[in-house]
């Protein structure tokens, strides 16, 4: 444990200044609210700071955060100009889909950590860790998805029994209800009438055609496999002490199926539908994360030339080039994905491609280095697929062909210990406010999943920010700034100077 005089201080709660609730769109009457009970808010909390050791003043301030933070992500629905969404809402909202929902993020972040803590705090303990057991969801998601459920219903805005339903599923009624009613008890489907169902907008997220749901899939139907040998791999004496990608928990389960694997890399090689659908998937992730933020959270306007390492298809570079025509963009994979962007290229962004503003090299950045002196190597969900062997590797190639103004941007989830951890050094961090965990607690809880599902399908992890700074320095590259994107963390490295 840190002495307190290497800990930096708790930051308070991050609230909009009047300035900022002056520059929304919402109507006066509105703002003047938002300010006040926001003034008060804020008043209340740090008269609370004094004396949080105390248990009631500790709830009295999660109460604080809770109502502060929903009242927040309030006005940033609002402030689209088309109100909040309704709990039966059958239509997605605009905000769902927009690129940059950082505000709305932060407030939700508060909002779920503060209220799982509350909860946590005046629940029985023996009622919350059941919780955490008796929690099937990901089973009826399964059903939801193979049976294209939500697609059924997308037919029948008004609702279809159930009799209809699992007619057009050829599934069995009475199972069938039983899925549907403990998916709509989380608000995923809803039961208009007694055994009579209609889409949510939660439920739309199951259709077939969207890309969330099928990383939802490949969740819910392989990924429970892989963490049912968890425990197994821990205490297996060829598996337990083992960080490599062969030694991944899945490779585990697929033995005790009588099957092999070593790389799940090679699980795409071969199979076009199972390679369509990791892409999809994918796409499915940067959604959920609102990855894209990145694009609007980064100064692109002060550089002219980047490089997508690892750039797939272009999920990145392609929405990148049409925000910033002034760039460069090199995208650099394997040869056959290269062929494929191409392809996406030609069809989302023709202009980049005749304007010759975009290039392909093919490369393996395990082995090769990249273009040589851009200005930003933009790594994407890359780094965390592997070890720290292949991770150092990939940053060493980066490092050999940057120039003296190159920096290199990771862009993960990063995670936070749940104690107070001491200041690395840098700004753009967001810490909760007290007594919240500095992490934000369950607010920070797919960053953590994440962890846990790299863990089981590669044997690697989502790093703290300190283990980023580790793997940069060991190649002379050093941490000089951090984004925070809430569910993803843009950390920029350039080269260490002696």
């Amino acid at each position: 444990m840190q002495p307190p005089s290497t800990l930096s201080t708790r930051r308070q709660i991050q609230l909009p200044s009047k300035r900022q609730l002056e520059c929304t769109h919402t109507h006066d009457k509105e703002k003047k609210e938002m300010y006040c009970m926001m003034t008060m808010t804020r008043f209340s909390h740090n008269q609370k700071m004094t004396d949080l050791n105390e248990p009631e003043a500790k709830l009295e301030a999660l109460l604080d955060i809770i109502n502060s933070s929903a009242r927040q992500a309030i006005a940033e629905y609002k402030n689209t100009g088309h109100g909040v969404p309704s709990a039966d809402a059958a239509t997605f909202h605009p905000l769902d889909s927009a690129t940059d929902t950082i505000a709305l993020k932060k407030a939700i972040r508060l909002l779920e950590g503060a209220y799982h803590q509350l909860s946590t705090i005046l629940a029985p303990p023996q009622h919350t860790l059941m919780n955490f057991v008796f929690n099937y969801n990901w089973a009826c998601i399964d059903v939801a998805l193979r049976a294209r459920i939500a697609d059924v219903l997308d037919k029948h805005p008004e609702g279809l029994n159930v009799d209809r339903l699992a007619e057009a599923v050829n599934l069995d009624k009475s199972k069938t209800a039983r899925v549907l009613r403990a998916l709509s008890l989380m608000g995923c489907f809803k039961e208009v009438a007694p055994d009579v169902f209609a889409n949510t907008r939660l439920s739309l997220i199951l259709k077939s055609t969207n890309n969330t749901g099928c990383l939802a899939g490949l969740h819910s139907q392989d990924v429970p496999k892989y963490a049912g040998v968890l425990y197994e791999s821990m205490t297996d004496e060829e598996f337990a002490h083992s960080h490599e990608p062969d030694k991944a928990p899945w490779v585990l389960a697929l033995r005790k199926e009588g099957m092999k694997g070593n790389n799940h890399w090679e699980l795409f090689k071969n199979n076009d539908e199972k390679r369509e659908a990791f892409q999809r998937a994918m796409l499915g992730l940067n959604e959920m994360v609102g990855a894209s933020a990145v694009l609007h959270h980064y100064p692109w306007d002060n550089i002219s030339s980047v490089v997508d390492i690892g750039s797939g298809i272009g999920t990145f570079s392609t929405p990148l080039a049409k925000m910033f025509p002034h760039l460069k963009i090199t995208n650099q994979d394997l040869p056959q994905v290269l062929l494929q962007a191409q392809n996406v290229w030609k069809k989302t962004a023709p202009e980049a491609l005749l304007d010759g503003r975009v290039e392909f090299v093919p490369f393996n950045f395990l082995e090769d280095v990249p273009v040589a002196g851009k200005d930003v190597y933009y790594l994407r969900n890359i780094i965390h697929n592997w070890p720290d062997r292949d991770a150092t590797t990939i940053l060493r190639n980066i490092r050999k062909v940057m120039g003296l103004n190159s920096r290199v941007l990771i862009h993960d989830c990063v995670f936070f210990h749940t104690l107070q951890e001491p200041d690395i050094g840098t700004d753009g961090l967001s810490t909760a406010p007290e007594p919240m965990l500095p992490n934000f607690g369950a607010g920070a809880h797919r960053s953590y999943q994440m962890d846990m599902t790299m863990w089981l399908i590669h044997n690697t992890k989502e790093r703290t920010l300190g283990e980023l700074k580790i793997l940069g320095a060991s190649v002379g590259l050093v941490l000089t700034q951090v984004y925070d994107l809430v569910e993803t963390m843009v950390v920029e490295f350039r080269i260490a100077q002696s």
